[in-house]
């Protein structure tokens, strides 16, 4: 068993799917806010919908409208994304790889438990993983360290002994609060945006098992 864990954020990362999510967002302000400056709102993505619906229509809706128009919006992106659905190239065999070696895995999204089915069923990876944790299970979102804080206590392992990739600026932000080392997916931001990570890559194929190795290994002198 490998004495490292490797914790990945979903959208974006598993599947370079925000421009799915970009659609269904133009969908809903269509309806909702026809006015909002979707190229300053995407920079948000990453954060749960309960933050970023808050944004949008201040604190004046109740919880339980939140959470219905969050529902709402989710569906859209389902029904935009499901003929499209695929992995980030190398994704499948990279993670194939972790496992073949004994490497501890999760997800750690913010996105509700029903993206998360949705996009692991397409894929037919859900019974990959050691832990899959959803936006349900945390009360802060991201930049806040907690959801990868779970992700850690559920695979048994300390947050400086696990590796983490994500996309978006809040989820890295999110990693390094908790203590992990990051790999940045330059899929939702430039490269020159994720230069604060340990590693920036713009796929799996760019990646090893050696250089994830290196990455977790303790450097003696």
């Amino acid at each position: 068993m490998a004495k490292f864990a490797v914790v990945f954020d979903m959208d974006g990362v598993i599947a370079d799917n925000m421009f799915y999510h970009r659609k269904a967002w133009e969908k809903f302000f269509q309806k909702y806010n026809p006015d909002m400056d979707i190229d300053e709102f995407i920079q948000h993505l990453g954060k749960p919908n309960k933050d970023l619906l808050t944004m949008l229509f201040g604190n004046t809706m109740t919880a339980e409208k939140i959470k219905d128009l969050g529902k709402e919006k989710e569906a859209l992106y389902r029904k935009i994304y499901a003929p499209e659905v695929a992995p980030l190239p190398g994704f499948i065999p990279f993670l194939r790889s972790l496992k073949k070696t004994g490497v501890k895995t999760a997800v750690a999204t913010a996105a509700p438990k029903d993206n998360l089915d949705f996009l692991l069923e397409h894929i037919d990876m859900k019974e990959k993983f050691e832990a899959l944790i959803d936006v349900s299970e945390v009360t802060k979102g991201k930049p806040d360290p907690e959801i990868y804080l779970k992700a850690a206590e559920k695979l048994d392992f300390l947050p400086e002994s696990c590796l983490v990739f994500e996309d978006s600026l809040a989820g890295i932000q999110a990693a390094r609060n908790a203590g992990m080392k990051v790999i940045g997916v330059a899929t939702t931001n430039p490269p020159e945006k994720l230069q604060h990570t340990d590693l920036v890559i713009h796929d799996f194929t760019e990646i090893s098992l050696e250089k994830i190795f290196a990455l977790m290994t303790p450097q003696t002198s």
